[in-house]
């Protein structure tokens, strides 16, 4: 029953989380309806490199013009955590009226202001704004070299008319297009104060496109057959390797029922030395529970909540909560969900270490709920401070802080406790099929090639080599401007991904065992985790040969966060890998009789 209602509370959660994204699909303002001439909800959110992702700024950080009084829309909590800062914006692009080239204001630019202008544009600075909850972008000027370290010799030119065309139907908005005039230049090429009018246009036109979907577009990149092709060759490559995998794993299991049966025929007598020999004569040592228990629970608590979250974040994204430029709905899910499946870590946690007999359940709880969150929270205050340095956005305000350390203190950290408690009121037994000797036998000299990290470095490379193709369209995704929407693919490639875990970790620890090896219990768990290593080696490639960011701010968002994302698939598949290495050998050892 304890886990009955311990599954239900995460259940619960999603289905609120679902009705929450959805409910947000509607504009704050208004219910995207209008009629000619009303206003229509204009935002202002954003401006940074555009090969930066992380490093963004408030629109009106760099000199526009800037009205008296600055208007700041009301965010939630996922828009804070994406990095979302949006203002009125300064244009007024009132339902079906045209407009003629209009000025917003003419403003004479400081020779500081020309150079902080010229430095956005060297750096390709973009902006971002929503109409209508439909996204916006354009560049804020050019220049004609291509060395951006060297502007001696570039005329740089900024960007001063902007004309925007709406396509409507009825009394709905399908779609806004922004196109920067590349007549209206203002040359930024010397230090000297210039005079500038910032212009703009509107042009409506009428389209037959239903309102339902207008989103599509945003997403029409990921399914062109091009990229189709890509992500399906990327699932046969894995389907490949499961089924070599499962092949593999099916001869080791008939070797092993072929030689039980030759054992359990003959005579006692007539079973030579050598059949003493390899896993069956370590079946005294083989259940001896691992050392460092309360962290050995508090991994596995860990794991399976991130477990729970992926598949609850799946299930949000595959019924189509996360659709293109749904602002923060994701980072949203991602905190609330992960708040209300705490009590999964502490049941998971508390019942397993109790099974190992452990004895000190507070402490193994408290290790619980920071072997996760402790490494995120320090990397959050570096990177935090960081963020405050360069004046970005993505420093989190200090309301926002309250509001996550109250979930934390309010929510995370009751259901922790209350599953820990379930966990520890269950008082499952651990079901060893051997009984353990009181001491435990001497392990044999390996070769190097059975050692742990030998054995990570092949646990790691097929998951890996399973994932690795679509690992780019994902960090294009996260780290870019590619909009990734193909979830059912990427719910199948993870799932592909638990699969090739499972075997290969079952498999390694049967050479293990083996080799008269019984500790086998870390090793499952590293070796099924070591993908994330890989992952992060991954990284290193990307950020150096497949993508353009630089810069301190945006190299330390970058590792820092994926180390922590990294870090979190290392403790969920370490625990799916010893999750199914305890079930193989629990299987193994029923198998044969053990005096």
């Amino acid at each position: 029953m304890g886990i009955i209602r311990l599954v239900s509370v995460p259940c619960l959660a999603a289905a609120i989380v679902i009705l929450y994204c959805v409910s947000y699909v509607t504009s704050d303002e208004s219910d995207h309806r209008y009629k000619e001439g009303d206003y229509v909800p204009f935002y202002a959110n954003k401006v940074g490199p555009f090969h930066n992702p992380s490093e963004t700024y408030r629109y009106f950080d760099l000199p526009f013009c800037i009205p008296a009084h600055v208007q700041e829309k009301k965010e939630a909590l996922g828009e804070v955590l994406n990095g979302d800062r949006l203002v009125v914006a300064p244009y007024t692009l009132q339902f079906q009226v045209d407009k003629e080239p209009e000025s917003i204001c003419r403003k004479r630019l400081t020779t500081k202001e020309v150079a902080e202008f010229r430095a956005a544009v060297l750096k390709d600075y973009f902006f971002q704004m929503y109409y209508d909850d439909l996204p916006i972008w354009g560049f804020l000027g050019k220049f004609d070299s291509e060395d951006k370290d060297d502007p001696t010799g570039s005329r740089v030119y900024l960007f001063r008319h902007l004309h925007f065309e709406i396509l409507y139907n009825k009394d709905r908005i399908i779609d806004v297009i922004v196109r920067s005039d590349q007549n209206a230049l203002v040359d930024l090429t010397e230090d000297r104060e210039v005079d500038v009018d910032f212009t703009y246009s509107v042009k409506w036109i009428q389209t037959d496109i239903p309102f339902e979907k207008r989103m599509e577009k945003y997403s029409q990149a990921s399914t062109l057959p091009h990229h189709l092709e890509i992500h399906w060759f990327s699932i046969i490559n894995s389907c490949v390797t499961v089924l070599l995998l499962t092949g593999f794993l099916a001869t080791i299991l008939m070797r092993i029922l072929k030689n039980d049966f030759i054992k359990f025929t003959h005579d006692e007598e007539e079973v030579d030395d050598q059949e003493e020999s390899g896993w069956k004569y370590i079946h005294g040592d083989v259940f001896r529970y691992p050392r460092y228990k309360s962290l050995f629970a508090a991994a596995i608590g860990s794991g399976t909540q991130l477990f729970s979250l992926a598949i609850f974040i799946f299930m949000l994204a595959l019924v189509g909560v996360f659709y293109p430029y749904n602002r923060g709905a994701l980072f949203t899910a991602l905190v609330v969900i992960y708040a209300l499946t705490s009590g999964i870590a502490g049941y998971s946690a508390a019942s397993f270490y109790y099974m190992i007999e452990g004895k000190n359940w507070v402490s193994n709880l408290m290790l619980t709920g920071s072997l996760f969150t402790g490494p995120l929270f320090l990397t959050f205050c570096f990177l935090n401070t960081v963020a405050l340095a360069y004046n970005s956005t993505a420093a989190l305000p200090f309301g926002t802080i309250v509001v996550i350390f109250l979930i934390w203190t309010l929510v995370t950290s009751p259901l922790l406790v209350l599953g820990g408690i379930a966990g520890k009121n269950s008082r499952p037994e651990f079901q060893a099929p051997c009984r353990t000797t009181k001491y435990p036998r001497e392990i044999p000299h390996l070769p190097w090639y059975r050692r742990t990290l030998p054995q990570m470095a092949m646990a790691g490379f097929l998951p890996f080599s399973a994932i690795y193709i679509e690992l780019y369209y994902i960090f294009a995704s996260v780290w870019g401007h590619r909009i990734y929407t193909i979830y059912s693919i990427l719910f199948i490639v993870f799932i592909i991904l638990l699969i090739v875990t499972a075997f290969i970790t079952v498999a390694l620890t049967y050479f293990q065992l083996a080799a008269e090896d019984h500790e086998w219990w870390w090793r499952s768990f590293i070796c099924g985790g070591s993908t994330g290593l890989f992952i992060y080696g991954y990284c290193l490639y990307y950020y150096h040969a497949r993508s353009d960011m630089y810069g301190f701010m945006q190299t330390s968002f970058f590792f820092g966060y994926m180390a922590c994302i990294c870090y979190g698939f290392f403790l969920m598949l370490g625990t799916t890998g010893f999750r199914a290495s305890l079930i193989f050998v629990r299987h193994i050892y029923r198998s044969i009789k053990c005096e």
